[in-house]
């Protein structure tokens, strides 16, 4: 490579005129359908945290041509750019030599490292293999960043205007070395500027009829100081309105965020489930809990999906007895005491046999409240009056409550939202 330092390597700017980040996830095994970049999404609320911008997000493979032009692209217009993965000992792991040669500097073998790396072998018996001693590389200019929980050092590499941070791709050694070596950096470079967020979620209604209502409000939310900036994202069964404001006084922003949230909510308050970014089922455990009620499940077209999503819940054993798949119609009659009769008049999906199922788990299981599932989860088996995707929940409670809904969904039989796996 040519002489060292061809290009300046200086200290990073104050974080106070450092406004984008970008994240970097480098591996060609990102690129298959058996890895997925969750790292980003830590990385995401980190960033923001201190006040960045996230303008790009990128997988690159660990070709060498394609690397650096990633990493050129990502500092051409972000300050701080964060990689991770590609630290190992292999040939193939090449985000050292790639940040080097993007910002055009000579490698050294980093003595210190070295040593750290070999005493961590030899408290486990093991001699370092000579293929490690590659790990020890360290770009000029760079500051190596201890990994405690492995053999990748990360890097700290300020350049010019900005700073490259590589962090390994394992979140077990990820996670640690940003909150003890990357987030303290940048913390102690920040100035006043902040990002505030709020999240509201809703459910029962589409994106288009939401909107309708929201926007002329949230409209007004861009000319106001401090301005508040909205996006409106919309999930199978679930739509989304984030909030985000930036500024010096984080009181000042989040008395604008929490008005802005009083807003949606006094227009659309039956439909929201949550203005704390809180999941349906954990919203739906608190209000078990505070009722003191106990919930019980039959399903049968989304097989225990539904009774997942609230035992995925800590603690939910206080509000949730169990479950009944009743697949087959003979569970639905043996174990829940659906009536034969019932099945062959109406259908095993249908208002009456919902009812039941709903009844009988409820009184097997003992619980405040039973669930009744039943549908066409397909990809056959639908009818004219009854198609695919047609799901019918019922919930019965005490004191004769009881509520029956008929919806049609589209989609696949992939996990949902919703909770129904559909076709």
């Amino acid at each position: 490579m040519a002489g060292r330092h061809r290009y300046p390597v200086v200290v990073a700017r104050p974080l106070t005129s450092l406004r984008t980040a970008e994240i970097l996830a480098v591996g060609s095994e990102m690129l298959t359908p058996f890895r997925v970049d969750t790292n980003s999404l830590f990385l995401t609320e980190q960033l923001n945290d201190l006040g960045l911008d996230i303008i790009g997000k990128s997988v690159v493979s660990d070709a060498p041509g394609l690397l650096e032009a990633a990493l050129r692209l990502a500092l051409s217009r972000a300050d701080v750019v964060v990689t991770t993965g590609g630290l190992g000992p292999t040939d193939d792991d090449l985000t050292r030599d790639g940040i080097a040669a993007t910002i055009g500097c000579a490698m050294h073998e980093d003595a210190e490292v070295l040593r750290a790396i070999e005493a961590r072998f030899a408290r486990r018996g093991r001699v370092m293999a000579a293929i490690n001693r590659r790990q020890a590389q360290v770009p000029d200019g760079a500051t190596p960043l201890d990994n405690p929980n492995g053999t990748a050092p990360g890097l700290w590499v300020p350049h010019g205007n900005a700073v490259i941070v590589a962090l390994p791709g394992p979140p077990r050694e990820m996670k640690p070395m940003w909150t003890t070596h990357v987030r303290p950096r940048l913390a102690a470079l920040a100035g006043t500027r902040h990002l505030r967020r709020r999240t509201v979620f809703m459910t029962g209604r589409g994106e288009s009829d939401i909107d309708a209502v929201a926007a002329p409000i949230y409209g007004a939310w861009a000319q106001q100081a401090p301005a508040i900036t909205t996006s409106i994202l919309a999930h199978p069964g679930q739509v989304e309105l984030h909030l985000v404001a930036q500024g010096d006084d984080t009181a000042v922003l989040d008395e604008a965020l929490d008005g802005a949230v009083a807003q949606i909510v006094s227009a659309l308050g039956p439909i929201i489930f949550s203005t704390t970014g809180d999941a349906l089922e954990v919203v739906v455990g608190r209000e078990l809990q505070q009722a003191s009620a106990t919930i019980a499940v039959a399903e049968s077209c989304t097989g225990g999906l539904l009774l997942g999503r609230l035992t995925d819940v800590p603690g939910s054993s206080a509000w949730v007895v169990g479950g009944v798949v009743a697949y087959d119609n003979r569970v639905k009659v043996d174990t829940l005491g659906v009536e034969a009769e019932t099945l062959s008049t109406h259908g095993a999906v249908s208002v009456p046999v919902a009812s039941a199922m709903a009844r009988g788990v409820r009184a097997r299981l003992g619980s405040s409240i039973g669930v009744g599932i039943t549908g066409i989860a397909g990809p056959g088996g639908g009818t004219e009056e009854k198609p695919v995707g047609m799901v019918v929940i019922a919930v019965d409670g005490p004191g004769d409550r009881h509520v029956v809904r008929t919806s049609h969904f589209p989609g696949d039989r992939a996990p949902r939202v919703d909770g129904c796996r559909l076709q």
